[in-house]
């Protein structure tokens, strides 16, 4: 018999809660959940327990310095699925009953490293990483040129090859991405 996973799920929604558990345990065995209300009632221990944590990318944003290095087992929970962030774990939660067990068994048989970050022809540059950095922190075009001594033109290419890499458009989304893959940390974001 496989051990069983243990799985920790932070989400202020308690109705997200009891579903999360309840498809976890319906049709993921075996498992072990624990549900917690909010990060606070989390309270991360240094030693790293759980096998699993789902939460909502704003939770892990807020709180990078406890997920950021669990990022590989960090499953984000979104509501809109075309938002998905291109990431490997993320469960959009407004699909069919049938796409979010299946979702959920991919995520759970996979071994943590086979989400580790591997270098790939769909890697940004450093110079793309650069300027989406800049991007997230809230600068435009016009100044992203300027701070890099590069052209406007120049910029918006990187954006566009940014976005064509990743699949990633909008603004929330890159945020994410770059927090997520420890480019930017969210302090450095101008709210």
């Amino acid at each position: 018999m496989p051990a069983s996973k243990k799985i920790a799920i932070i989400l202020p929604d308690a109705l997200q809660c009891i579903g999360l558990r309840s498809l976890l345990t319906d049709y993921c065995q075996p498992v072990e959940i624990s549900l917690f209300s909010s990060f606070g009632a989390f309270q991360p221990s240094e030693k790293d327990f759980f096998d699993f944590y789902f939460t909502t990318p704003e939770i892990m944003v807020l709180h990078t310095d406890c997920f950021l290095p669990k990022r590989n087992k960090t499953i984000c929970v979104v509501n809109n699925a075309n938002e998905s962030f291109s990431l490997p774990l993320v469960l959009p939660v407004n699909t069919s009953q049938e796409e979010i067990v299946q979702r959920l068994r991919t995520i759970l048989q996979e071994t943590n490293q086979s989400y580790a970050h591997t270098k790939t022809d769909k890697e940004l540059s450093a110079r793309e990483k650069e300027v989406l950095r800049l991007v997230v922190k809230g600068m435009i075009n016009r100044d992203i040129a300027d701070k890099l001594y590069i052209s406007l033109n120049t910029v918006l290419t990187h954006r566009k090859n940014i976005t064509s890499k990743l699949g990633i458009k909008t603004i929330p989304g890159l945020t994410f991405y770059a927090i997520t893959n420890g480019l930017i940390t969210s302090d450095e974001i101008e709210l």
